[in-house]
Parts: C-alpha cells; structure tokens; sequence
C-alpha cells in the first residue's frame, strides 16, 4: 500500500511539473495538439498507478516523451508559420459584415445552432446586432458588434506582420501586396516589427521587436488613405 502511495506521489510530481512547463491554459483555452497532448499525458499516468506490476518508468518515460514532442512542435509553431498553421488551423470568418459566410461554415462544420448559442455567450441574442464573427483556432468564437444604429462602418484589426514575416494569407484578404506594406512601413524593415495590425480606423499599429537594455517602442503609421 506504501509503494502505491508513493507511485502516485510520484506520477503526480511529474505531470503537474510538464503540465506547468507546458504553459498557463484553461482546457477551453487549448489547442487542439495541446489538448490532445493533455489527454495522453493523463492517459500514460494512470497506467502505472492502476497497476503496481508496470514499472513506473513505463509511465514516467512516455509522459517526458509527450512533453519534448510539445515543446518541439511549439517552437517550430513559432518559428514557421506553415507549421503553426497545420497544428492550429487558422481562424475563418463565419460573419462579415453582417452577412452570417455559409461557405465557411460549412468548411469548419459549424451549425447555425453552434454559431446562435456561441453569440449567446458573447451576450448577443440578434444576429442582426454583430458586423463580424470569427471562429478561432480552439473553438471559441470571437464577436465584433456593429456601431451604435447598426449602420456604422466597423471591422477587425488586421495582423499584416507577426514577428518579423508578413502574413501573406490576411494582406490578401485586404487586397494588399507585401510592396504597399514596405513602403507604408517606410524605412522600417519588416524584420524588425514584433507585429503590425492594420487598425479599423486605417491607421498601422506597429511595435519594433525589443531589445535588451531598450523600452518597447510603439508607432502609429499612416496607413490606408
């Protein structure tokens, strides 16, 4: 009875410390690779705490083999934007400008019911009410309501530049070439930006990657005319 009292001890030592290292998240916070992840982690533990005949290296070593295979994919997320992009999928617009997209959500399986009972989360009980919807990459559902009267002009921020690459994929979905965001960013190399958004109100919210011994520097561009 000591020996299993210990086992689980132990087991329990090693996944709280890789589920700490993994990263602060809620489970509706997670990715789907994080959560699949999460899932065989509690899965390998419970095996040799159920069953004092297993070596508990057998539940030891494949959890530490989880953990290396997540933080390897993490940082190659980070590093490439085509693997952040098969590992998480990208975020698809289900509502724009007012128009609910049935193409997009019948790509992304999604139900009218499923988008309804989403934006009575978000507090929205009409429709008619939301100028943008957008399915994020763990399920959650992101809502930008119209302007007051529901005839205001409004949009999301656009991310054009993600530490220090342009996102191709979302300067065409505005109609702009990488060249019109070099010469919007002027003498600014795209290497140097942490991120640029262009900003609902055609303004580029651009903040320089930092570095060590300077302050965060953030700048306003013009942007669209």
């Amino acid at each position: 009875m000591f020996t299993l009292f210990m086992r689980t001890i132990v087991v329990y030592a090693v996944v709280f410390t890789v589920l700490r290292l993994m990263g602060k998240r809620q489970i509706s916070d997670m990715q789907p690779f994080d959560l699949v992840i999460t899932l065989l982690i509690a899965d390998v533990a419970s095996v040799p705490i159920s069953d004092s005949a297993i070596p508990l290296l057998y539940g030891v070593v494949p959890i530490l083999a989880l953990f290396i295979l997540h933080r390897l994919v993490a940082h190659l997320s980070l590093r490439s934007d085509a693997v952040r992009t098969l590992v998480c999928g990208r975020p698809i617009i289900v509502i724009a400008k007012g128009v609910v997209q049935e193409d997009a959500m019948k790509a992304a399986n999604y139900t009218l019911g499923d988008l309804t009972e989403q934006l009575r989360v978000k507090d929205v009980f009409t429709l008619s009410e939301v100028e943008y919807g957008i399915l994020e990459t763990n399920g959650s559902l992101s809502v930008l309501k119209k302007q007051s009267g529901g005839n205001g002009q409004c949009r999301p921020s656009v991310l054009l530049v993600s530490d220090g690459r342009t996102q191709a994929a979302n300067l065409s979905d505005i109609g702009r070439s990488e060249e019109w965001l070099r010469e919007k960013l002027g003498a600014i190399p795209v290497g140097r930006c942490l991120f640029v958004f262009l900003d609902p109100d055609g303004r580029l919210h651009v903040q320089l990657k930092q570095r060590k011994g300077t302050a965060p520097a953030v700048r306003f561009l013009k942007g669209e005319q």
